[in-house]
């Protein structure tokens, strides 16, 4: 490990450029999520013009048409992810991530105008559209992340780093309803929020690099510092001869698929939760929890708090070297996972008159949640460094798979959105998922580099330290 003059601490800068480049990456994050959601809350506005501003357009659309608009998103979202995580491996995450972002955000600037012309017809052509550019967020986040990171502050800086999903989604949730109700109307919500991700664009543009060895900003010693903790090969940006991806090894490896399982059953609990608590809470508790913008918000809020809470306890469990790695992952990864599914089971019993305990117990599902920031969701670049992004694309599109078919299921069940006992059956599939998956990872996760991660061209003389190894091509 190399001292850098400039930091204090042997382990690592107390700021450094790979601190700047988890900035943006937060930042852009935030500015992804905030995209993602802001039409859940305008589409309120634009279809009842006397709940905020009346002087601005009404669209007659029915609830099935609202629902078409709003699931648009994730039809466009779920194809890119993997040719995402290959393209990103090709070109470097800056560039996939800068498209995306920018595509998705001028996309968004324009919504207002294409309702206008197009009714939600246009509208729903364009979020399928930007449902395909954030399909590079992971994948390219990823990738970036696998070769800025040090080993040693790899589940701090990505949690930093994903922490702006929830950051992006409170403020977007907390502040809609007060632009809508402004004198700029219900388009005031696209326009702001487009216009700070094209802002944040330029900004990636300029200080934001695929990896340290194209990045003008950073120093000798904390380029040496990053290089010598992930392998100065795995550190530098895509060679320009390319490798060939074992696409064959990656669904023989047992812990990618048991990495790929437990995503899924991650987000069949998450996507329950953002998709039909809403409803129970209307039909079961008798109260809207969309009517309250910062009630909508607080479990996210609390998620972002948590992340920071499980990273820095991360970092000083790393620091003190108390757990190895592998047991680091699985440690947080359950508290993420067996805490909510225990939380879930007791939400299900709430009865209407306690409606605080059910909030209580819904804020603390979500907020634990953050602990797998630490677990599953970086253990891609912890099986392959070079193809994390890949990994990340083929995970997070199967697992959003579970975004489409939970709501399904739930159709299913719950014949009557009043009974509560139909709703305690999908709270115990939702908790039932969360055990298993956490358990398969337990038990069959694996934090070691996997041996196809070495895939390299046959004239290829470099050799890679399989241990310390924390990059992406």
């Amino acid at each position: 490990m190399v001292k850098n003059r400039r930091y204090e601490d042997k382990e690592g800068s107390i700021f450094g450029v790979r601190h700047l480049q988890c900035f943006l990456l937060f930042c852009g994050l935030s500015v992804s999520y905030a995209l993602r959601v802001n039409l859940s809350v305008a589409i309120v506005a634009m279809t009842d013009k006397a709940a905020t501003n009346p002087n601005f357009d009404e669209f007659d659309w029915t609830e099935k048409t609202k629902s078409l608009v709003l699931s648009s998103f994730f039809w466009g979202y779920v194809v890119t992810q993997v040719p995402a995580g290959h393209l990103a491996h090709k070109f470097g995450g800056k560039l996939m991530l800068l498209m995306g972002n920018f595509v998705c955000s001028l996309l968004t600037v324009l919504t207002p105008i294409c309702a206008r012309l197009g009714d939600w017809q246009l509208v729903c052509a364009l979020r399928v559209i930007m449902g395909l550019s954030q399909g590079f967020l992971f994948p390219s986040t990823h990738t970036i992340l696998s070769k800025w990171a040090p080993v040693e502050e790899r589940g701090t800086l990505g949690t930093y780093s994903y922490s702006g999903a929830q950051f992006g989604t409170v403020v977007m949730l907390a502040t809609s309803g007060i632009m809508a109700s402004s004198s700029m109307g219900w388009p005031s919500i696209f326009y702001i929020s487009g216009g700070v991700g094209l802002v944040w664009s330029v900004a990636f543009f300029i200080w934001g690099a695929s990896s340290p060895s194209e990045c003008r900003l950073i120093s000798a010693e904390e380029k040496k510092l990053i290089e010598t903790s992930i392998g100065s090969d795995s550190a530098n940006e895509h060679s320009s001869t390319p490798t060939k991806t074992p696409w064959l090894k990656f669904f023989t490896s047992v812990p990618f698929l048991v990495l790929a399982l437990t995503h899924c059953t991650h987000n069949w609990g998450f996507w329950t939760l953002l998709t039909e608590i809403p409803s129970y809470m209307k039909n079961i508790l008798n109260m809207d929890i969309k009517s309250n913008a910062l009630l909508s918000a607080l479990p996210y809020a609390a998620m972002f708090l948590m992340c920071f809470v499980f990273s820095t306890i991360q970092a000083q469990l790393s620091k003190r070297k108390c757990i190895p790695l592998s047991v680091s992952r699985k440690l947080f990864n359950s508290i993420g996972h067996w805490i909510p599914m225990i939380t879930l089971i007791c939400l299900g019993y709430v009865s209407a008159n306690n409606t605080n305990m059910a909030i209580v117990l819904l804020t603390i599902t979500v907020g634990i949640n953050g602990a797998t920031y630490l677990g599953f969701q970086v253990n891609h670049i912890d099986l392959s460094p070079n193809f994390a992004g890949i990994l990340m694309g083929i995970t997070n599109c199967a697992a959003n798979m579970m975004g489409i078919i939970a709501p399904l299921i739930v159709g299913l069940i719950v014949t009557n959105e009043k009974d509560p006992d139909q709703w305690r059956i999908i709270f115990f599939i939702a908790a039932g998922f969360y055990f298993v998956g956490n358990l398969l990872f337990v038990v069959f996760g694996k934090t070691e580099v996997q041996p196809w991660n070495d895939a390299q061209p046959l004239h290829s003389t470099a050799k890679r330290n399989s241990t310390f190894v924390e990059s992406q091509h």
